[in-house]
């Protein structure tokens, strides 16, 4: 026996996609052109995975602020938030999403995986509490609830009956019950009806966490997310987001209403053990928040183009997996199709994320588009030109299928 064996299958699959061309596991962006472009395999190419939806990552305040806290900051904090790593501009930067969310209390953690980790284990005691949680959510979501040890129960996607029936049968030993769900979902591109999980869970006793990680600056009439489009933003007890998508950096948090969420910052490991974001991150962060409250233009660019691309791509007769959306997904049947079509793609000139089960949900492959404000319209042409030929190559990628 061996440590390595547990590999073998995972190992087997990714050789048979190195075979079969090239692997979409091994993209290397060789070199960044801009916040839609980069050339991989030598070849300029249409970034269309990347989740960069409101296309901050050359947003000039945003690098000028970066540079201007590595002069006066340095490189890193060399600590915990915990320790010696909270500065000036963590506790700023606090302030600013707390305020942009209309919330009293936000913390700041390293990473988007790590804000979910720490809220969900920091809020549970796995002697008395149990964790709720949609079939759909992101892998981070699950982990959190593997780490704080408490029972874990799966209610049906997005289905508030399932969570109703699931939170009736619920032994009432359990004096605390968390409902973790996302605004957002990044496969499909789905969202959640928030107002009715609101609805259920309090009905219960339950609190809810929603994460936003997605939806965070894209939903909602000021960019709050789809809490904000349900008008529910003041009955949802935690909002987690993170800072890699919207706002084009590295980072996570947690936003609360309840006084006693600040309480996170003792009793969450990661937020205690993890070193702190950097002040040129935590400062390139702040200025994209700031670019994109006051620019509602950026949010707006970011819907044309998705309804543009989605309408396009039902014309086709591709087999769509929800509504326009920033995230559109196609549906393929295998994984080897999935791969071949991927492959078909990047050799258009357009990069985007191919996903295999089990990192899918149900025994869906497919293709990801992540459409960005960013994106031009000689980008949008490009990607509508592809996904064209696509639809023919591919009969498999179509409703008709």
């Amino acid at each position: 026996m061996s440590l390595f064996d547990k590999f073998e299958k995972t190992a087997a699959l990714y050789n048979q996609l190195s075979e079969m061309g090239k692997n979409p596991f091994t993209v290397v962006m060789e070199e960044v052109l801009g916040p839609t472009r980069a050339m991989i395999k030598g070849r300029e190419t249409v970034l269309a995975g990347t989740h960069n939806y409101l296309g901050q990552t050359f947003e000039p305040k945003a690098i000028a602020a970066a540079k201007e806290a590595l002069d006066n900051e340095g490189t890193g904090t060399t600590g915990s938030r915990f320790a010696n790593g909270t500065f000036a501009g963590h506790k700023r930067l606090e302030r600013d999403i707390a305020d942009f969310l209309g919330m009293k209390h936000c913390v700041v953690f390293s990473t988007g995986y790590v804000a979910n980790l720490g809220a969900i284990a920091g809020l549970i005691d796995p002697s008395e509490d149990a964790v709720l949680v949609d079939a759909d959510c992101h892998a981070c979501i699950y982990d959190a609830c593997s780490l704080s040890g408490a029972e874990t129960i799966r209610f049906r996607h997005n289905d508030p009956d399932s969570l109703d029936k699931r939170l009736s049968r619920l032994d009432p030993k359990f004096k605390g019950k968390l409902v973790c769900i996302e605004g957002m979902y990044s496969m499909y591109g789905d969202t959640a009806p928030v107002k009715e999980f609101v609805e259920v869970a309090h009905r219960h006793g339950a609190m809810l966490l929603v994460d936003e990680a997605h939806s965070f600056g894209v939903y909602g009439k000021t960019g709050k997310g789809v809490a904000e489009a349900e008008g529910v933003m003041d009955k949802i007890d935690f909002y987690t987001g993170t800072f890699s998508k919207a706002l084009a950096a590295i980072g996570g948090f947690v936003a609360s209403n309840h006084p006693q969420a600040e309480y996170l910052r003792f009793s969450s490991r990661p937020y205690k053990f993890t070193a702190s974001p950097s002040p040129a991150t935590i400062a390139s962060a702040g200025a994209a928040l700031k670019n994109i409250k006051e620019t509602p233009a950026i949010r707006e660019a970011l819907w044309a183009n998705a309804e543009r691309l989605h309408a396009a791509l039902t014309q086709f007769g591709l087999r769509l997996a929800s509504g326009p959306a920033p995230v559109i997904s196609v549906l393929l049947p295998t994984k080897e199709e999935a791969f071949a079509a991927w492959n078909f793609l990047l050799d258009q000139g357009v990069y985007v994320n191919m996903a295999i089960p089990p990192g899918t949900p149900g025994k869906d492959s497919l293709l990801r588009l992540a459409v960005s404000s960013a994106h031009t319209g000689d980008d949008i042409d490009q990607l509508v030109a592809a996904y064209g030929a696509m639809a023919e190559a591919f009969q498999a990628a179509r409703v008709t299928a």
